[in-house]
């Protein structure tokens, strides 16, 4: 029996090994041609981003000169420049389509409500471009997106100082390469309509069309909006307040907004200071040099 037993526990051990044996071969066999249970290998992480999120990337191209020439159609249809909206005032450009059901009705909205609790005026300070990606979309469409968010803004005396424009292939990719707005034409869920990857951003550009600041996203600081039309207009609009605050607070391209800077409150407060002191050592000097004559008088008189 105990012969027996050990003959037995002799072959289970042989069926368990041979198993094993079977299974690491099966196992080796199957990473060597690099799948395993009907399941394809890992390979190895990615290091670098997708080739798409380069090219819906936003580059910041600060100070680089628009080409003003290119020609598009505003949304009467009417045959304009890109410089027409230049030359005096400031512009804040945004490259959306008006077709576009996602991001940028947001971006829009978010515009819109930034200048609604601004105390500058489109058309009087500034112009406001918004210039399609897609080059299918017509004047028409355009004037009815006007019309939608003109009703939202709430201002029909600052109506013409928007400006909604299409245009050609060619122009629209000078202009959106110039800023350093990637986007991508993709298919739409229909199959027919074609979509376009990008991202979100407004550009302020100065009077002469330079880039001057960058604001990316959807939403956007009514503070920093003004800030940023006071520097680009060159001080040419605002009060002595609003030049005053464009020292304390300076426009950082890593945040894409306003920043205090405290060193200039130091300096402002300093200047303040020595003007204070300043101020009381001269009226004080006076007024003793006042009652010195008045005494050396006195004492002549007397």
């Amino acid at each position: 029996m105990q012969d027996g037993g050990k003959t037995g526990w002799a072959k289970v051990v042989g069926m368990v090994l041979a198993c094993a044996f079977v299974c690491f071969g099966f196992v080796t066999t199957a990473r060597a041609q690099g799948q395993f249970f009907g399941y394809e290998k890992p390979g190895t992480p990615a290091d670098q981003q997708p080739l798409l999120l380069k090219r819906i990337s936003i580059q910041q191209r600060l100070n680089t000169q628009l080409p003003l020439s290119l020609a598009f159609r505003d949304e009467t249809g009417k045959a304009v420049r890109l410089g027409d909206y230049f030359g005096q005032r400031p512009v804040i450009l945004s490259l959306v389509y008006y077709q576009c059901k996602i991001l940028c009705p947001e971006e829009i909205d978010g515009l819109v409500g930034a200048l609604e609790m601004s105390k500058f005026n489109p058309g009087r300070d500034f112009n406001v471009a918004l210039v399609s990606i897609d080059p299918t979309e017509t004047p028409a469409i355009a004037a009815r997106e006007k019309a939608f968010y003109m009703k939202r803004y709430g201002r029909p005396q600052d109506v013409n100082g928007w400006h909604f424009l299409t245009g050609e292939e060619p122009a629209i990719r000078a202009l959106s390469t110039a800023v350093g707005f990637g986007y991508v034409p993709m298919q739409g869920p229909d199959g027919k309509m074609t979509q376009f990857a990008h991202a979100s951003a407004v550009e302020l550009v100065t009077p002469e069309g330079r880039l001057a600041q960058y604001y990316l996203g959807v939403e956007f600081s009514p503070k920093d909006i003004q800030l940023g039309l006071v520097e680009a207009s060159h001080g040419t609009i605002g009060s002595p307040v609003d030049n005053l605050l464009t020292y304390c607070y300076q426009y950082d391209p890593t945040q894409n907004r306003h920043t205090l800077v405290y060193i200039r409150i130091l300096q402002a407060g300093w200047v303040l200071t020595v003007l204070a002191l300043g101020t009381f050592m001269i009226v004080n000097f006076r007024r003793d040099a006042r009652l010195a004559r008045n005494q050396k008088a006195h004492l002549v008189n007397g």
